[in-house]
């Protein structure tokens, strides 16, 4: 988004190392990178006014779940078949509804249950889930966590549309058939644009409408305080999955920040628009070699090839490693595994031992914090909230007896320094309260112990109400749990179990890996536009080919004008575009046009709306040369750069130029600044409208699978439209700019008071309308009376000499000036 190359951050992508590379281009890859701004009426949002129908909407799935649940288990203790296979069926509804619901989790924990939900889930998923909706109709909302979805039924529909007086409160209009009958209609051109205008002011309020509430709904029922993100001084912070860390300054787009800040009652900041994005894949494909270093990439050395084409290389450790990793000690509730973990803690305590507890959310490692408190052992805590003490924490981590409670973040890349009596008592021992699901981040914790030839040990404590073992977890290793007949409070520890946990985390990785490759297909896409829009920025920026580039764009939008107006035979539209657009007549009559040949037309317009433009060009750097000129020879000591105003008859646009060179080629640099200036803003805009269609559009199209058709497909067809005609649009923008563009005359009066006035420095090229009454945009008006005009004058706006990005603020505040007013 840079407007100048001095504001350009990124050198030439020559090559990159990437420390912890796994993290990098693995893990954070399925989010891609976006640079976002505010947007017009950014803080018109209905998020407030709609969250009382979603808690409303919540509250009442809640209750049902309850109600389900319930009855589920009085029917599944009946021996009747079919009251058994009721409650089964009752139990899925509810699973369906509300799969965190706690006591529900601690239901399916018992023998047999949740053997009978899944063969009820499995006779409903028959013929492509052909009977589904008999399991989900009787709910307001349907989860499903493994796609991380949520979706309204018609009875959640009817719910919100209830409390409201429109019937229609939450239903899309038909726009296709709505103007269809439009057309039947037999209504006047007036009130027909009437009623199409109204027909889409209503799809725009309700597709708004319809997008909150999903939001809305989708914080309630996806996201946990504590888990996905914290609230700290009073704002909405994202935890990191991966390390556990606060991500500061990342939102969650789409408006899905703004539904959990309306959630937790925190201020609800305004909407943002994307700027620009790209997924992390293809922004370090750009470096000419790239390379990293991790301790585990191994497990995904497959991912690293086909995506990056990087080889992994193992090299073997320094010493020979003597930690110890025990088999994973399973158990069936949540309860007593934390029971479990903090029996471990302190006999680990007793035996002289510093401890470091891995922990997946912050939400964990304040309950386990809890009841080692209640046990009387003293410990720190590291988690997203405390992340600012990490490094005193982690240095007294390998002091005997010290146990430390952390997520993801705690020594990674440091070494946890051991003393000589905690060697001798066994050295650090690494505590997993849960598998994650990549099987890396285990080894990133196991790996915190037994660093340089270092004694340590690693034991992990599953539960099979883990979310990795409820989701991907084997239905054999339930089957085998209740044919064993385990107690509460008994143990399970058996290479099976832990070869049965890896393979529900290959699962999770194999399905991570599918979301990272379609994320990647759909950005390949976007990729050919978005190195097409920003070499043409680039040119911009540098001032390259810039009379070839419009000069091109001219010709296209020239040819694009004839082809089509020649194919329809409509002269009256041609002769109305030129003058709208290049503000020129066209040279041909009726009879002409239509016989004419589109190729020859289209050589000939160009020619005339080319000299055209040059003229303009020459009478604008003719008109501000006086003023250039009397600026440079009297105060060229004081000004490195000159503003003037030039309009295109709708904005006014504040274009700076370097004095010496506007001075040196007299006046031709102006020029040059406009049509710089111009490509840039209308490339920004139009790229920044195309990224929002692309983003609908790439949600559009995921309907299609039901039509078996590849979404992928339709979407590279579809974007490919959108993308020509937004070049086209593009085209006509900018040469509609500049053939119009003229510098806005003031009489001097007019530019007296002006001056009295504090003008907005508006360097970073920034648009403002035209003020009604404050002298026309038109060039040299004749006065009513017939008198010769009064003498008039190009006021330019002058700025400052130019402030290095690291020299100090000339404020005065001693910091650099890209810290402070350059920010």
């Amino acid at each position: 988004m840079a407007v100048s190359p001095d504001d350009l951050v990124q050198r030439t992508h020559n090559y990159s190392i990437v420390d912890e590379v796994d993290s990098v281009l693995i893990d954070d890859a399925r989010t891609p990178l976006i640079i976002s701004g505010p947007i017009p009426k950014g803080d018109d949002q209905l998020f407030l006014e709609l969250r009382p129908k979603v808690e409303s909407l919540v509250e009442s799935q809640r209750q049902l779940v309850s109600r389900y649940l319930a009855d589920a288990k009085q029917k599944l203790k009946s021996e009747n078949t079919k009251e058994h296979e009721e409650g089964a069926l009752m139990l899925l509804r509810a699973f369906k509804g509300m799969p965190k619901n706690k006591p529900l989790i601690k239901f399916l924990s018992e023998p047999g249950i949740k053997a009978s939900m899944l063969k009820t889930e499995n006779f409903y998923m028959q013929e492509n889930n052909k009977n589904m909706h008999v399991v989900t109709d009787p709910l307001f909302f349907v989860i499903d966590e493994k796609t991380n979805s949520v979706e309204l039924t018609d009875k959640g529909i009817d719910l919100i549309t209830g409390s409201s007086e429109d019937p229609q409160f939450f239903i899309l209009p038909d726009i296709g058939s709505e103007i269809a009958n439009l057309e039947k209609a037999g209504l006047s051109d007036e009130d027909k644009l009437l009623k199409k205008d109204e027909l889409m002011q209503s799809y725009s309020v309700k597709s708004e409408r319809v997008h909150t509430i999903n939001q809305l709904l989708k914080a309630y029922a996806m996201f946990e305080k504590d888990v996905e993100y914290v609230v700290m001084d009073n704002k909405v912070k994202i935890v990191d999955e991966q390390t556990g860390r606060i991500m500061d300054g990342r939102r969650y787009s789409d408006g899905l920040h703004q539904a959990i800040e309306a959630k937790e009652r925190v201020k609800v900041e305004a909407a943002t628009q994307t700027y620009a994005t790209i997924t992390l894949q293809n922004y370090f494909r750009m470096y000419n070699k790239l390379s990293g270093m991790t301790g585990t990439a191994e497990t995904e050395a497959g991912e690293l090839w086909n995506i990056y084409k990087l080889d992994v290389v193992v090299i073997p450790t320094n010493r020979p490693i003597q930690r110890k990793d025990m088999n994973d000690k399973v158990y069936k509730t949540k309860r007593e595994k934390y029971n479990a973990v903090i029996d471990e803690i302190v006999d680990l305590v007793k035996a002289g031992r510093p401890v470091l507890v891995g922990t997946t959310s912050v939400e964990v490692s304040e309950l386990l914090s809890r009841m080692l408190k209640i046990r009387g052992i003293t410990h720190n805590v590291l988690n997203a909230k405390l992340h600012q003490r990490e490094a005193d924490i982690v240095a007294e981590a390998g002091k005997k007896g010290i146990v430390t409670i952390a997520t993801n973040m705690a020594g990674r890349g440091t070494d946890i320094k051991l003393s000589a009596e905690v060697k001798a008592a066994g050295g650090l021992a690494i505590v997993g309260t849960e598998r994650h699901e990549s099987r890396r981040v285990d080894r990133q914790l196991r790996g915190r112990a037994g660093r340089q030839g270092d004694p340590g040990s690693s034991q992990f404590f599953v539960s099979l109400e883990d979310d990795l073992m409820r989701l991907f977890g084997s239905d054999r290793l339930v089957k085998y749990m209740d044919r064993m007949g385990v107690e509460d409070g008994e143990m399970i520890q058996h290479s099976m179990i832990t070869k049965s946990i890896e393979r529900a985390q290959k699962k999770v990785e194999e399905n991570n890996f599918g979301i990272r490759k379609r994320l990647l297909e759909y950005d390949d896409v976007m990729n050919s536009q978005r190195e097409v829009i920003y070499t043409k920025r680039r040119r911009a920026l540098y001032g390259e080919r810039m009379q070839v580039e419009i000069s091109n764009m001219m010709f296209d939008t020239i040819e694009g004008l004839v082809i089509d107006n020649h194919q329809a035979g409509d002269f009256e539209t041609f002769k109305m575009e030129l003058i709208r657009i290049f503000s020129i007549d066209c040279p041909y009559s009726q009879e002409e046009f239509m016989k004419g040949k589109p190729e020859e037309m289209t050589e000939q317009m160009h020619q005339q709306a080319w000299k055209s433009y040059q003229r303009k060009i020459e009478m604008m750097s003719r008109q501000a040369l006086p003023v250039i000129k009397n600026v440079f020879e009297t105060k060229a000591e004081l000004y490195e750069n000159i503003v003037v105003p030039i309009s295109d008859g709708h904005r006014v646009f504040q274009i700076t130029t370097n004095l010496k060179k506007a001075y040196d080629t007299e006046g031709k640099e102006l020029a040059k600044s406009f049509e710089k200036a111009m490509m840039l803003i209308t490339i920004d805009e139009a790229w920044k409208e195309h990224l929002r269609e692309l983003d609908d559009l790439k949600q559009a199209v995921q309907n299609a699978s039901y039509e078996q058709k590849d979404p992928l497909l339709i979407y590279k067809f579809e974007s490919f439209n959108l993308f020509k005609g937004m070049i086209d649009k593009n085209n006509k923008s900018v040469v509609a700019s500049l053939a119009k563009a003229h510098i806005p005359i003031r009489d001097a009066s007019q530019v007296r008071k002006a001056e009295e006035r504090r003008r907005t420095d508006l360097n970073s090229l920034r648009t403002q309308k035209d003020e009604p009454g404050a002298g026309a945009p038109g060039m040299g008006r004749q006065p009513a009376d017939g008198q010769p005009p009064k003498p008039q004058v190009v006021q330019p706006i002058r700025t400052e000499k130019k402030v290095g990005r690291n020299d100090p603020c000339p404020c005065g505040s001693g910091k650099k000036y890209k810290q402070c007013h350059g920010k």
